[in-house]
């Protein structure tokens, strides 16, 4: 049986062992160490969430602090990624992504389709993502979606220790740019997570829970709460198949539409803006591709179209929770077939 370690431990892990792998693996961010060219302890940090600590001492030259600047060490990957290196930038909070957007979105996503296929661009965007830790509107949002709409990024967000550690070699591996999103408040659960290195395939979902009433496809850290969610339904006679997509680009269409037709209700957690959304994008491929399947309207849970709440009250509020998801699937369970004649 495999050692059970953090999320935060499995992420750890998987930059070690690349690192030793393969020495052209780089680590770029702000206080991914700390304390370097000032006194005090080198090694300090490791991170705004301490993620990175320890790699320093093994890494020295690989581990690498930059200024305060997004587009400057952003871009500095998307160079090193072109000219051999792979590295890994900590992009802290996703809600900094403006401050670096050309670079990802107008330059690295681009260069292999601009170059007839010729380039390569392996770099990885490790970033934090979501509410729950009464950090405010600007370090709170889920931008995935924003990601997933832009051709040449593949963009995974693992739910798990084992998925976090598998997906992130494999981003590591992979020859093009991949923004990883790291749920904050998933840090510190934990699970089983195999010592020796593995990856987890893209566009590979994960079937979490199997059922036969509804569909619930969630995300990160909304899959625990659908979980959660799904026991509580399953004493009231109600049975849920849970499908984590994990990757949100490329998506395991097949996997949803397989789950839809077998259910026939789809229940869509998300918590990003339901405009535009992740969320609408899945509940669109259902009425496209299974509407003659669904036996009843598709459900969306999400935060209200607003920022996030700095009130612990109404952030909680605010981001969906199992009490929410379990209402609508209630409601969807219960909706009467001829809804959709």
């Amino acid at each position: 049986m495999a050692r059970r370690i953090t999320y935060q431990q499995a992420i750890n892990e998987a930059l070690a062992q690349e690192m030793e792998r393969d020495p052209t693996v780089v680590v770029f961010g702000e206080d991914v160490a700390g304390g370097m060219g000032a006194p005090g302890e080198k090694d300090a940090w490791g991170g705004v969430l301490g993620v990175t600590k320890g790699l320093y001492p093994r890494f020295p030259e690989r581990v690498l602090d930059t200024p305060i600047s997004e587009s400057a060490y952003i871009g500095a990957a998307a160079g090193a990624a072109a000219s051999g290196l792979r590295p890994v930038a900590e992009l802290m909070f996703v809600d900094f992504m403006g401050v670096c957007f050309d670079q990802i979105y107008n330059q690295a996503a681009k260069f292999r389709y601009m170059f007839g296929g010729n380039a390569r661009t392996p770099m990885v965007i490790r970033t934090m993502w979501g509410a729950g830790i009464r950090a405010a509107s600007q370090h709170s949002q889920s931008l995935h979606a924003v990601f997933t709409h832009i051709p040449g990024l593949k963009v995974a967000c693992p739910a798990t220790p084992y998925d976090a550690k598998g997906l992130l070699i494999q981003s590591i591996r992979d020859d093009d740019p991949v923004i990883f999103f790291e749920h904050k408040v998933l840090y510190s659960t934990e699970g089983e997570v195999p010592e020796e290195p593995y990856t987890v395939p893209f566009a590979e979902a994960n079937f979490v829970r199997e059922g036969t009433d509804v569909t619930i496809v969630a995300l990160g850290r909304m899959l625990l709460l659908a979980q959660q969610a799904a026991e509580e339904l399953q004493s009231e006679g109600i049975s849920c198949e849970i499908v984590d997509p994990r990757t949100t680009s490329p998506l395991d269409v097949d996997s949803i539409l397989e789950s839809v037709q077998n259910t026939g209700r789809l229940v869509v957690v998300d918590e990003g803006n339901p405009r535009c959304g992740f969320g609408a994008d899945i509940v669109a491929l259902a009425a496209r591709e299974a509407f003659s399947d669904l036996k009843a309207a598709p459900r969306m849970v999400t935060p209200p179209h607003s920022p996030v709440p700095f009130s612990p009250t109404l952030e909680d509020a605010y981001v969906p929770s199992p009490e929410t998801i379990a209402a609508a699937v209630r409601e969807l369970a219960q909706a009467d077939e001829r809804a959709l004649a």
